[in-house]
């Protein structure tokens, strides 16, 4: 929804005759202080410092000459010259850090993996290397880029320049919060000319908020008071969205100060807008906190839906042959048809020829007093409000079982299903085997794996993490038994 709104933002400046530019990123801590006047220091504060690492002086006497052909390489003057040759133009910025490894192994002659164990273990001084800060900083303001832009373009360009730019600021936050990041994004843009007012802030601020639906709209003088904009100028933009039915801020506006200005030789005025794409992006999609909205896979609450779980559920072992899935439907039509017939009792599900055996197949069920199949055989499996559970297929048993029915997505396997699969897999198994019988018997189901199921670890996760359940339980008490005819 971020990028969404900041496509929409460029939309309407671009609708409104401005110029998209890049503005600088680097700003020198001496522009803070043109920038800001008095303010710089509290600035600053807020800004983050560039730092890189020294360029060492390394040095090869002889205790690293001994190290390095202990370690396996066996060294000359040649190898010891070039080695020298690299490290001092690595010294003078004229060798790349990043090619360090590479070059160093082909000054010895060796694979870079060697290379890089020599550059750890012998030239220790590279590993303990400290950053040491600079006075260049982050852009902690799109204003600080404007300035810089500005007199780059200065005399350059026929007036009016009307230019925007969209891109991240940084800034150290002592907190990153509901209201606050580290990084932003400014909506920003300048109309230089001649001469300009407050009345084309106010224009420029209402075309671009009535795209995204603004209707009405007030300004409040700005109590922060910033010292680029001349005193009395910068400006609240407060819009009222019929949705939200509110006064919601959505933008600061103002004029830059001459004195700032001629720091950098700019004799024109300059109007300046800037947008928060963060905050329009959480007014216009009802987000209370930009942590959730810009960084959903850190702070967003985890969910899945139903139909996403139901979709990382599946049948594990399942049988690869067309004829071990022909025999998997007569399992399941064989029990569709004889389950509630009284034990002891047997029925064929199949007799013939299979993958090049004669086998026989059969459903049983030898004890007295109950019936072929028990009496959770075909229950259902759905998935309801984040819970995997088990359905009686007749009627609904409990509120879980109503809700899944009702409000729930439901799978399409029953407890029959998986077992009928792992059957027909087992005896395509045994055919390969060699094996002549094969006795397969599920009797309670408590788990998943009862009924040869699989749930993708991700839904397992958010099963556990979630409080949410998984009920599959219920008598199954089917036994499958397959021979190998002579």
């Amino acid at each position: 929804m971020l990028y969404d709104t900041i496509w929409e933002i460029r939309q309407a400046y671009l609708k409104l005759g401005f110029n998209e530019t890049v503005n600088p990123l680097f700003v020198d801590e001496e522009d803070i202080y043109k920038q800001f006047g008095p303010e710089a220091p509290a600035v600053l504060d807020r800004c983050f410092f560039l730092a890189g690492l020294p360029r060492p002086d390394i040095g090869i006497g002889m205790d690293k000459i001994q190290v390095i052909e202990e370690i396996g390489v066996s060294l000359n003057e040649d190898k010891i010259r070039a080695l020298k040759d690299i490290f001092r133009s690595y010294k003078k910025g004229d060798e790349s850090g990043d090619d360090l490894v590479h070059d160093v192994s082909i000054a010895l002659e060796v694979e870079d993996a060697l290379g890089l164990r020599i550059l750890e273990n012998v030239f220790p001084e590279l590993r303990e290397l400290k950053p040491v800060p600079g006075r260049t900083t982050l852009r902690s303001h799109m204003t600080s880029g404007w300035f810089l832009t500005l007199q780059a373009l200065h005399n350059k360009r026929k007036l009016p320049i009307k230019l925007f730019s969209i891109d991240r600021c940084f800034r150290r936050e002592q907190r990153e919060d509901l209201s606050h990041l580290m990084t932003y994004h400014s909506a920003s843009c300048v109309w230089v000319d001649d001469e300009v007012s407050l009345d084309m802030g106010m224009a420029v601020s209402e075309n671009v908020l009535e795209h995204f639906g603004f209707e009405k709209f007030k300004y409040v003088p700005d109590e922060k008071k910033s010292k680029y904009y001349i005193p009395g100028t910068q400006t609240e933009v407060y819009g009222y969205h019929p949705q939200l039915k509110d006064w919601v801020e959505v933008a600061t506006f103002g004029i830059y100060s001459p004195i700032a200005l001629s720091s950098y030789g700019i004799d024109k005025e300059v109007m300046n807008l800037g947008v928060g794409a963060e905050r329009i992006a959480m007014i216009l999609h009802n987000q209370v906190d930009v942590r959730e909205m810009v960084y959903p896979q850190k702070y967003e609450k985890w969910y899945l839906s139903d139909r996403e779980i139901a979709t990382m559920l599946r049948i594990n072992y399942y049988p690869f042959t067309v004829e071990g899935r022909d025999l998997m439907e007569s399992l399941l039509t064989t029990g569709k048809k004889n389950g509630n017939t009284h034990s002891p009792c047997e029925f064929v599900a199949f007799e013939g020829e299979f993958l090049g055996k004669n086998i026989r197949v059969k459903v049983i069920e030898p004890e007295e007093g109950t019936k072929l199949l028990g009496p959770a055989a075909w229950n259902r499996v759905y998935i309801s409000d984040g819970n995997i559970v088990g359905v009686p297929e007749n009627d609904a048993d409990g509120n879980i079982s109503i809700n899944a029915i009702n409000k729930g997505i439901p799978t399409g396997i029953s407890y029959m299903d998986g077992v009928a699969a792992y059957a027909s897999y087992k005896i395509e198994e045994m055919i390969v085997s060699g094996t002549n019988e094969i006795s397969i018997r599920t009797t309670l189901s408590k788990s998943l794996s009862d009924i040869n199921l699989k749930l993708d670890k991700v839904v397992l996760n958010y099963i556990t993490g979630n409080n949410k359940v998984i009920d599959l339980r219920g008598p199954v008490f089917t036994t499958i038994i397959c021979e190998i005819l002579e």
